[in-house]
């Protein structure tokens, strides 16, 4: 997997080293570098330093954040709720790469776990991300069933076994934001580019076969920013946590697009 470094920045300074009352007590000592931030407070960014003992943590890195929230320092801020992949809540940037911290292994680390928030969006707090933005995106697509026949009196809207799959690697996504976070041309353009998180999920809407909205959909969709700022960087895709592919849902729309003028 492609790994997508933070630039250097002056601005952010050393922080605190804090270490856990039995952190010498065990074999297994990690040490966590994570990002500090609160704008409300006025200083500047900071990188502190934790020590615990990882015996005592569980095997995710959300585990030893937790921890060291319940034990060392109660003023560190992140999202977290399901722990389980599901919700997308505890995305940040770790070793280097956007994930979920409930799925990224502490094993699966050398050396220091450094945790920063998802780059390139305002903080709100610490591993806190602003996500305004992004979910305003994701409702512009209208993201629900448009289908303007009457549904049968008798029973649900059907779709046969082949139309069905057509849905999956796009039903998965949990809006995280790892990938648009990690894409450079949502990086530049983000005002106005709708970034491959948001356009896997409209095309997710015109894979379905019980929607009748493909049309004014595509309308929507063809624009040289919202659309046609992908530059197949392909960043989107290897980073994922779900291991799905907003690259392929993303050229799917283009085809769609190029099919229909022909």
């Amino acid at each position: 997997m492609a790994e997508f470094r933070l630039p250097a920045n002056s601005r952010i300074r050393k922080g605190y080293t804090y270490r856990a009352p039995d952190a010498d007590r065990g074999r297994n000592v990690r040490r966590l570098r994570v990002y500090r931030y609160d704008p409300e407070g006025g200083a500047t960014p900071r990188i502190d330093t934790y020590e615990l003992n990882a015996d005592r943590a569980g095997p995710m890195v959300l585990d030893a954040l937790i921890q060291i929230k319940d034990e060392i320092d109660a003023t560190l801020t992140f999202r977290r709720s399901c722990r389980e992949g599901v919700c997308g809540s505890c995305a940040m940037n770790i070793d280097g790469v956007n994930t979920l911290a409930c799925t990224k292994s502490m094993a699966d680390i050398k050396g220091d776990v450094v945790v920063y928030p998802l780059p390139h969006l305002g903080v709100i707090k610490d591993l806190v991300p602003d996500l305004n933005h992004f979910y305003a995106q994701y409702a512009s697509i209208e993201p629900w069933l448009k289908s303007y026949t009457p549904r049968p009196s008798d029973r649900e809207r059907l779709q046969s076994k082949e139309e069905r799959e057509q849905l999956d690697g796009l039903y998965e996504c949990i809006l995280c934001a790892c990938c648009s976070t990690a894409c450079p041309s949502y990086w530049w353009n983000s005002d106005r580019y709708l970034g491959p998180a948001t356009l896997l999920q409209a095309y997710r809407w015109l894979a379905d076969s019980r929607d009748e909205a493909t049309g004014e959909r595509l309308d929507a969709l063809d624009d040289s920013f919202r659309l046609y700022r992908c530059h197949t960087i392909m960043n989107c895709t290897a980073t994922c946590p779900k291991g799905l592919n907003p690259g392929k849902a993303i050229a799917a729309i283009k085809r769609l697009i190029a099919e229909r003028e022909t």
